[in-house]
């Protein structure tokens, strides 16, 4: 039996994905998407009506509306009688939970059944909310990393553990792709989780090697103007074995 619940919610997605200004596209992600899901729960920017949804009431679906920067919307079923959606902005999985610090959350809004009125008060109220936020964030997860050279990679240990750098061309971007960092295509970001530091420490140790066929050399830098290992394989400094607890962003 088809659900009607999902088949509703996936379609006023992508009618607002239509009506938004600038180019969007719509995904559905099913209750079987619980991986998905869960990633999508923990990049929910919000802390006032979404958040005070998802407390009672844990995501099982929702639809993702892209747009080609990065941007991403999540809109979820409002699970009441007035048979409309919520829709919330989702920070970007490749910046530093530093970078949100001090940056008004885009809390997200509640829409009526009509996508069409949806769109038209996204467009009047969260997107420039959003934009602003997003611009900020980005801002600052540049503001510690230095600039790298094409024949030099710094890598700039982040706050929450992470590894960030912004590599200066396509070459070292697609070696720091292939070894687990994650690239925030506006700002040039890359980015290392530091939630398992035995990952972490394997993905480094590749990278330079990887990096210096290419005739790139690596430098590790910590932040707050800490000096950094400056040699063209450096592994990384000792860091406690199993896995780091992500740390929460303030949003």
């Amino acid at each position: 039996m088809p659900d009607h619940t999902s088949e509703r919610l996936a379609s006023y997605a992508d009618v607002l994905a239509g009506e938004l200004p600038d180019t969007w596209t719509s995904a559905h992600l099913p209750s079987d998407a619980k991986d998905d899901l869960g990633e999508l729960a923990e990049r929910i920017w919000d802390l006032d009506l979404v958040a005070d949804h998802l407390a009672e009431h844990p995501l099982t679906e929702a639809a993702v509306l892209s747009r080609p920067d990065g941007a991403q919307f999540a809109v979820l079923d409002r699970h009441d009688s007035r048979n409309g959606f919520l829709i919330a902005a989702l920070a970007p999985h490749a910046l530093p939970d530093e970078a949100f610090r001090a940056v008004p959350e885009p809390n997200g809004i509640a829409l009526g059944d009509d996508p069409f009125l949806g769109a038209e008060q996204i467009a009047g109220d969260l997107l420039a909310r959003y934009d602003r936020a997003l611009a900020q964030a980005r801002h600052n997860a540049l503001a510690g990393v230095r600039s790298s050279e094409p024949d030099r990679v710094v890598l700039t240990w982040q706050l929450d553990g992470s590894i960030a750098t912004v590599p200066a061309d396509d070459r070292a971007g697609a070696v720091l792709t292939a070894h687990g960092f994650v690239q925030d295509p506006p700002s040039g970001l890359y980015r290392l989780s530091g939630d398992d530091t035995r990952v972490q420490a394997r993905a480094l140790r590749a990278v330079g090697p990887r990096l210096d066929a290419l005739g790139i050399r690596t430098a590790l830098q910590h932040p707050a103007g800490r000096s950094a290992p400056t040699a063209a394989s450096t592994s990384p400094p000792p860091v406690p074995a199993g896995s780091r607890s992500q740390a929460v962003r303030s949003r």
